[in-house]
């Protein structure tokens, strides 16, 4: 799969998740097969304003590349000022978020509020190109409701205002994250551009998005709560889950955090995190149990260990 000048090795993309897709996670997801791995979306504000907590979601490395770096705001002046900033560290395209539903982004104008606003996202997507030499890309939703479907036409509009590629997350605002995912949808948004399109939604294993692709005609396919504490989503051969591929796999994503996040002060969020690697596993809930307990980020790799030992 290519968006503009990026070769992506494979077409199975992890999806931008707010307070998961960190570096550590994103790396755990290339190492399984991922094709590229979005950022969690980082606020136009936060990069102008120079905020130290925002520029520290910044960071990369050689290892994740291709990497996508996520966007979100309404103001296409300070969009495109946050555009040209990231445009200077080593990533490899630029993504605006028009699909998240959450209030406190709906309340601002952006994410799925600008799917209301054509007008605006399109200056938007254009001040962005502008001031980037990167791919930009944006991920919206199918519509606000499901009597305002729009999600072909505003893809038109982005592939208009020099969008390289598009994901469709086919749920309206309306749905939240609830409801059905519409995937014709993403077939009529692929009938409607000539860049790729990426399809988006309740894609629980590889089998389920070379189905969506088959079925959809899309030409990528975004997995986004299915990768968490199951980043083996991504291996065209799923491997068998036993504890000891769960224990093994959430070891590595702690060796990753301690190399790049201050781990003792994350503890709690790490915790969380832990905890879905044991979703669905026999004994899961006495695990999680265990995992909270745990009273240092050491005694939590200590405790890994003894899992996958058995």
């Amino acid at each position: 799969m290519r968006i503009g000048s990026v070769q992506l090795e494979n077409p199975f993309i992890l999806a931008p998740l707010a307070g998961y897709t960190d570096l550590p996670f994103r790396l755990l997801c290339r190492q399984h097969g991922a094709g590229c791995c979005f950022s969690e979306m980082i606020s136009c504000h936060g990069l102008t304003y120079e905020q130290e907590k925002t520029l520290d979601m910044l960071t990369t490395c050689a290892e994740e590349r291709p990497v996508a770096i996520q966007l979100f705001g309404a103001e296409p002046a300070v969009m495109g000022r946050a555009a040209a900033m990231v445009s200077r560290y080593p990533i490899d395209l630029i993504d605006i978020n028009m699909g998240c539903p959450v209030k406190k982004v709906i309340k601002k104008g952006a994410g799925s509020a600008l799917m209301k606003a054509p007008g605006l996202a399109s200056e938007i997507i254009r001040q962005v190109v502008a001031n980037s030499d990167k791919p930009v890309t944006v991920k919206f939703r199918s519509g606000w409701t499901h009597d305002r479907i729009n999600a072909p036409d505003f893809a038109q509009m982005a592939e208009e205002a020099g969008a390289s590629a598009v994901t469709v997350h086919a749920r309206t605002w309306s749905d939240g994250f609830g409801g059905t995912v519409d995937w014709q949808v993403i077939t009529a948004v692929k009938q409607a551009v000539g860049i790729p399109v990426i399809g988006n939604g309740d894609i629980a294993s590889y089998a389920d998005g070379v189905t969506m692709m088959a079925v959809t005609g899309c030409d990528g396919v975004m997995i986004g709560r299915g990768a968490l504490g199951a980043p083996w989503i991504f291996a065209p051969e799923p491997p068998h889950v036993t504890m000891a591929l769960r224990a093994n796999t959430l070891i590595r994503h702690l060796q990753l955090i301690e190399k790049f996040l201050p781990a003792e002060r994350l503890l709690g969020h790490i915790k969380s995190t832990a905890c879905r690697y044991f979703k669905g596993a026999h004994g899961g809930a006495a695990t999680r149990n265990q995992i909270f307990a745990a009273h240092s980020f050491e005694a939590l790799v200590d405790l890994s260990q003894e899992l996958a030992r058995g």
